[in-house]
């Protein structure tokens, strides 16, 4: 495979994995699958970590951390308890 197709496809995969987390984390629900909205909501998380705001911005990433460690391993848990990914 050449470089260029490997890197298309590492990046492919990588953008599908984000997407997954948007899903996972609700938003695409919440906002009725509308990306105008998603998309501010993205910024305005840029923002925070750019240091517009009154907190930190790795104290605002040590706790988004903390949240979505709890949650992955709540589903990891969930996973064993029923034996499978029923997610969908």
């Amino acid at each position: 495979m050449r470089d260029w197709a490997k890197a298309r496809r590492e990046r492919t995969h990588h953008l599908i994995e984000l997407g997954g987390l948007v899903q996972k984390a609700g938003l695409v629900d919440l906002t009725d699958d509308d990306r105008a909205t998603l998309l501010g909501a993205f910024l305005d998380i840029a923002g925070q970590l750019q240091g517009k705001n009154d907190t930190a911005p790795t104290d605002l990433k040590a706790r988004w951390r903390r949240a979505g460690l709890h949650a992955f391993d709540a589903d990891r848990d969930h996973d064993r308890t029923t034996g499978g990914n029923d997610h969908d």
